[in-house]
């Protein structure tokens, strides 16, 4: 069975959708697999008012660029059509599902949850790999090596496409050490290699008391930037 993921972004005219704040782009980016394909799903939106001074900050998307651009209700069935079944994957999901919430309830259409198998938060799970760290997209394209020197303003499609490499990357972990094997390539087929541990003469190194002692230190540290939420800690 496929693995079908959208990475989801969104710009809007303001930060509160109880406001009366509006979605004003949609992108979506499909992995499957673990891998991005070449489907993405982009619109922008005329929401027949004007963003906030620091939202137009941000997107630059101002209110003439989008007046000739459908509204939500015009293009919802499209964009439901495509995310239709699969997991989302957005970076600070309760903002985007709000406002995208309150999009839908204003047609009449059921909330996102009902379309779709389930939703990652990809900034909760930064926090939880990296906690105490800043992370912010920028943030986590530079600690994993991901090129946004074209990011200068917040575009919902550029974003989004960032967020998969970066999601992919932060999601890896051990995987990468085996993920692409049995995959064709240049028309043959790499196997995984099957090895007995029976076979094996492993060398086994007991860390000494000076390195025991390091071990529990960064413990300790992880524990309180964590505020008491370090897993290693609360096992140990």
């Amino acid at each position: 069975m496929s693995l079908r993921q959208i990475v989801l972004d969104t710009e809007t005219t303001g930060l509160e959708p109880s406001l009366g704040h509006r979605v004003i782009e949609i992108a979506c980016v499909e992995v499957v697999n673990r891998r991005v394909t070449d489907r993405n799903y982009h619109q922008y939106l005329n929401a027949d008012r004007d963003s906030d001074p620091g939202a137009l900050q941000v997107h630059g998307l101002t209110s003439e660029f989008l007046r000739d651009k459908p509204r939500f209700r015009e293009v919802a069935r499209e964009f439901l059509e495509f995310i239709a079944g699969s997991e989302l994957v957005i970076h600070n999901a309760p903002f985007d599902i709000g406002f995208l919430n309150a999009e839908l309830t204003r047609i009449d259409l059921p909330p996102l949850a009902t379309h779709v198998v389930g939703v990652t938060d990809s900034l909760r799970l930064a926090k939880d790999i990296h906690p105490g760290k800043r992370n912010n997209l920028d943030s986590l394209c530079e600690r994993y090596g991901v090129d946004n020197s074209s990011r200068t303003l917040h575009g919902a499609l550029l974003d989004a496409r960032l967020l998969a490499e970066v999601y992919l990357a932060m999601t890896r972990g051990q995987d990468s050490l085996v993920m692409d094997l049995g995959r064709e390539e240049s028309g043959a087929v790499v196997e995984a290699m099957r090895i007995d541990p029976a076979t094996l003469d492993l060398l086994v190194v007991q860390a000494d008391a000076d390195e025991l002692a390091a071990h529990a230190a960064v413990l300790d540290d992880l524990h309180k930037a964590s505020r008491g939420a370090c897993v290693w800690k609360s096992a140990g």
